[in-house]
């Protein structure tokens, strides 16, 4: 059954959401010999992330579908002063006078709007919303296809499914599941070549930072200096792997002391359940998973399931002490875990 969004969404048990959202009916509405409609979309999500205190840790456009993996940063927006929350709103929706035309001056517009509470008030929980990121990247795009095609109607089904990631090693499994999508389906045959994902991006924000020599120098290396790891990851969009806004003034990540180095190589090694020949794990992903406190056999049979049919479900945990957690806040006697996914017992 339906769950309503808001009992779904609660930053308060997590910051982290995997939505997806597929096109009305299934059809290849972003598929065309040029990609643009994955193209406006990845463009959008880079314009999205500096105007919303949302961020992206993972992402994959296929053609008839995308897998968002967004981290939601309300305590930012409460910061923000009114000035900033009605410059932000201002680039997602430019205003306009009575008679419908752009304001001719933005900054008397913010100033004569910054005794409006309401609006402010407003503005700012739109900024952190989970539904208004979807919306103003869904609509924009739905409308620009019409007009193109000159019809009318849907253009993505009415509804994007949301689910709540409990855990790091859930969170780790999603931004992985995302990541190889399209090499499962098996439109790619190796995982960096898939364009229009998150991990095509970090690839080539290391390439464009000449770093790539830097990630065939450290591929071997179990433990990495925190300074070059974030080195790695300078001037990517994307949240970064290795989480150390603890201790500078980085954005938040994924995991502390968990590199791209090590995520590039559990995403090589997850990579080979479903390449033809190297149907199994690599033992030396072995010590990766050990330190997310998990298994090698929970986890390939995690992922093997994830990908084993559509991802239903509200929660993804492989902590049933998490689960518990999440259905007790929103006072569920119990809740399904992420397509039936095993959970670990702690």
């Amino acid at each position: 059954m339906t769950m309503a969004r808001s009992k779904i969404v609660d930053p308060n048990i997590t910051l982290w959401y995997h939505c997806i959202s597929r096109c009305v009916r299934g059809a290849f509405l972003l598929q065309s010999s040029l990609d643009r409609g994955k193209q406006w979309i990845e463009d959008r999500l880079r314009l999205l992330v500096r105007i919303f205190c949302i961020d992206v840790g993972g992402y994959g456009i296929l053609d008839s579908h995308l897998h968002l993996l967004l981290r939601l940063n309300v305590k930012l927006a409460k910061a923000w002063s009114k000035e900033e929350v009605l410059t932000r709103w201002a680039q997602l929706y430019p205003p306009r006078g009575p008679d419908r035309q752009p304001v001719k001056s933005l900054k008397q517009w913010i100033e004569e709007k910054m005794s409006d509470h309401k609006f402010v008030n407003n503005a700012r929980r739109r900024l952190a919303d989970l539904g208004w990121f979807m919306k103003s990247l869904k609509e924009p795009l739905a409308r620009l296809a019409n007009a193109e095609d000159g019809c009318k109607g849907a253009f993505w089904a009415a509804r994007y499914k949301s689910i709540a990631i409990l855990d790091e090693q859930a969170l780790l499994a999603t931004a992985a599941y995302i990541d190889l999508n399209p090499l499962a389906a098996g439109v790619v045959k190796l995982p960096e070549e898939a364009r229009f994902t998150s991990l095509w991006a970090r690839l080539e924000g290391c390439r464009e930072q000449d770093r790539l020599h830097q990630l065939e120098h450290l591929k071997d290396s179990t433990v990495i200096d925190p300074l070059i790891s974030r080195q790695l990851e300078e001037g990517i969009w994307l949240c970064p792997i290795d989480d150390q806004h603890g201790s500078s003034d980085t954005r938040a990540g994924f995991l502390d002391g968990f590199s791209l180095v090590h995520y590039l190589r559990l995403i090589d090694a997850t990579s080979r359940l479903f390449r033809e020949g190297k149907a199994r794990v690599d033992k030396a992903a072995k010590p990766l998973l050990e330190r997310l406190g998990t298994t090698l056999q929970t986890w390939s049979e995690t992922l093997k399931q994830m990908f084993a049919s559509e991802p239903f479900g509200v929660a993804f945990a492989f902590s049933r002490k998490r689960l518990r957690e999440f259905a007790a806040r929103r006072k569920c006697r119990h809740m399904v875990n992420l397509n039936g996914c095993p959970a670990e017992t702690t």
